[in-house]
């Protein structure tokens, strides 16, 4: 096959019935196109998911997290500890408001947040002088404020450490800032993914558990925080404030209602969404371990269910990652590499002065990771497929 060609299998699908369909039709042929009521019904079904008090339907992941952050007080210079292995977005959301991010390095296994290191950091960045000089960047540091939250992310669908994260939160008084955008329906130690932060995110882009198309929903215990979330996503319009009144600087973070229609729609699916995930990934586990030179994704014991969001596998050091990459792409087979370290990016370099070699792990399983094909709609003989051709390109 040419490599110009479109892949024999997509690298990901959303799965989508004409119950989606018709509830988005339903919307269409209404005149309430926006905050009605399956925005509504939306934060509702997310309301008994976790069982939390407040659901606030936004338009991205990523807008719900800038919300989080101006929910707990970040601003100029403040100090958030967070991962350098993650999507670009939650630490965007940081430089949003010109807050520091402080990286720390991951766990091995996982890819998580190491919350050993998160402690430690924590400790030296609340005492101050040089012992937290070590954990800043080179530079765009030089007025660092206090450190004022932890933001953990939970990567490809495993929930991080979050007894010890919650632990060194409560230690140092710190807002702990779940981004669940890739773990829904994951449970750790039994627990929901977006239960254990102050506030929590998931995100519904076309390749996550469930779609929205684009959108993202905040979940959180916290009465005052949910207030004032309510109002910045609606252009800083407070209870009480007029239709033209708004009380804050505020953002059009709302999500419409042909996408709450969608995400209404998905939900009600959301147990067999995740069982057919979970079998791709079974199919995947079992032929992959007849592969040599590739990891398949490992689980933590504190993890009692695992969401899957892609399937990364990682391959042996001395693997020449774009060499494979290519000769999968000559056969149809879509790859891509998962996570490109955030700090190496060219903007955070400029900024704040990082490096090669500044968080090693992270950067390992950057070189070396790769999504493979992944969605709850492959078949059987299509993990098959990818699993040969991944052995010939090997």
């Amino acid at each position: 096959m040419d490599y110009n060609n479109a892949p024999t299998i997509p690298m990901s699908s959303p799965d989508l019935t004409d119950a989606e369909r018709q509830a988005v039709l339903s919307v269409v042929n209404t005149s309430a196109l926006s905050m009605g009521p399956y925005i509504a019904a939306f934060e509702e079904a997310f309301r008994k998911h976790t069982g939390l008090r407040h659901a606030i339907g936004v338009n991205s992941g990523t807008a719900g997290l800038h919300l989080c952050v101006l929910a707990s007080g970040i601003q100029d210079g403040d100090l958030v500890i967070t991962t350098p292995f993650s999507f670009v977005a939650s630490s965007n959301v940081l430089l949003y408001e010109r807050a520091i991010p402080v990286f720390v390095d991951v766990d091995a296994r996982t890819g998580n947040i190491d919350p050993a290191m998160v402690e430690q950091a924590a400790r030296q960045l609340t005492a101050g002088g040089s012992a937290a000089r070590r954990w800043l960047p080179r530079r765009g540091a030089e007025k660092a404020g206090p450190l004022k939250a932890i933001l953990a992310v939970d990567v490809f669908g495993q929930m991080a450490d979050y007894d010890r994260l919650r632990e060194t939160a409560r230690r140092h008084d710190l807002r702990l800032i779940e981004d669940a955008c890739e773990s829904l329906g994951a449970t750790y130690k039994q627990r929901q993914a977006g239960t254990l932060g102050d506030t929590a995110v998931f995100a519904f882009y076309p390749n996550k558990q469930i779609t929205t198309g684009e959108g993202g929903m905040i979940v959180t215990d916290d009465d005052q925080a949910a207030e004032r979330m309510r109002a910045l996503r609606n252009q800083g319009r407070a209870p009480g404030d007029t239709w033209l009144e708004h009380s804050y600087l505020g953002y059009n973070y709302r999500l419409d209602e042909m996408s709450a229609a969608l995400g209404v729609a998905q939900m009600q699916r959301l147990e067999s969404l995740l069982a057919a995930r979970q079998q791709v990934a079974d199919w995947y586990n079992e032929m992959l371990a007849k592969i040599q030179d590739v990891e398949p994704p490992q689980l933590a014991p504190e993890t009692t269910k695992a969401s899957w969001f892609v399937y990364v596998i990682r391959l042996a050091r001395g693997i020449d990652r774009a060499a494979v990459t290519a000769r999968l792409a000559q056969k149809g087979i879509p790859v891509r590499p998962y996570f490109s370290p955030i700090h190496l990016h060219k903007y955070m370099t400029e900024r704040f002065g990082y490096r090669p070699g500044d968080y090693p792990i992270t950067e390992d399983l950057g070189a070396r990771g790769l999504a493979l094909p992944f969605s709850g709609k492959m078949t059987q003989a299509q993990v098959k497929t990818v699993c040969q051709a991944l052995s010939e390109a090997l």
